[in-house]
């Protein structure tokens, strides 16, 4: 393909430049490199378990976690302008429309120091001030400036500090990852999850696995919504079944609401909702 008018000739103006060879390490069948939960695997990890880690993607970092990118939330109360746990705890109940359990978003306010400490001990690349104290605005209708961020890529660096945390595990031997693997049933022995029963997608091959306990972390049930920002794998699955483990046991809170920002609280202009939100 010829360039036309001035770009040609000045294309053959420029020096040729030799092109240099370069080559592909062969990595060999090492370890993947991490999947969901990467946070609660890499804590396992760290604590000694041994972990085996499941996911259908062939990569964690085809998460959905990219998509948030406003912030993250604490109340560490940086810029010293009142903000506290209750404070935190209040707003969130509050932005919840009173619907949320008030006792685990307690715990969430509680604990979202900790949270915020975590993820910079993980590398997240938190903006900071010029002091540098970590910076923090104002967000999501929030009086106070609570909000971490890393410039307009916060999820995206949160997955990527998780997964930098699950691959020194993995390194270390602690957790063992399946990719590419679909979950299709939970194991129950004397009403306790003892083991799930997954499908390889690649070979299409039944595999059931075992352990002491079972972390499910598959995501919520935003498609059962006309309106939401989860993504399109996020069908429920995962809930679906672990709630006949919980009910019989009373374990089992509300599954029917689905957190979604204000922006998405709207009609959709073409055509009416087929199946209206659960309230």
């Amino acid at each position: 393909m010829r360039l036309a008018g001035h770009a040609a000739r000045w294309a053959e103006r420029q020096p040729k430049r030799p092109v240099r060879q370069t080559r592909r390490r062969n990595r060999g069948n090492r370890p993947t490199r991490a999947s969901l939960p990467r946070p609660a695997s890499a804590t396992l990890g760290e604590l000694g378990y041994n972990v085996e880690a499941f996911c259908y993607q062939d990569s964690s970092r085809r998460a959905h976690s990219i998509a948030a990118q406003g912030g993250i939330n604490a109340a560490k109360n940086y810029p010293n302008d009142s903000d506290s746990v209750f404070r935190l705890f209040y707003d969130t109940v509050k932005g919840g429309d009173f619907r949320a359990r008030e006792s685990d978003v307690y715990r969430l306010a509680t604990v979202s120091n900790n949270i915020i400490d975590q993820c910079v001990a993980q590398g997240v690349p938190f903006a900071r001030e010029y002091s540098g104290y970590l910076a923090t605005r104002s967000f999501g209708g929030a009086q106070v400036s609570r909000t971490f961020y890393a410039r307009g890529q916060t999820g995206q660096q949160l997955l990527l500090g998780a997964y930098q945390a699950l691959a020194q595990q993995v390194k270390a031997g602690t957790v063992k990852i399946h990719e590419r693997r679909e979950m299709l049933d939970l194991v129950v022995v004397d009403g306790v999850a003892r083991g799930i029963t997954v499908r390889n997608l690649v070979t299409g091959e039944i595999e059931s696995h075992w352990g002491d306990a079972v972390v499910l972390a598959t995501g919520g049930v935003g498609q059962l919504f006309w309106v939401t920002t989860n993504p399109h794998e996020a069908t429920g699955d995962g809930v679906a079944m672990a709630v006949p483990v919980a009910t019989e046991s009373d374990a089992c809170a509300s599954p029917r609401t689905a957190g979604s920002p204000p922006r998405c609280s709207r009609a959709s202009p073409r055509r009416s909702c087929p199946h209206p939100p659960a309230t």
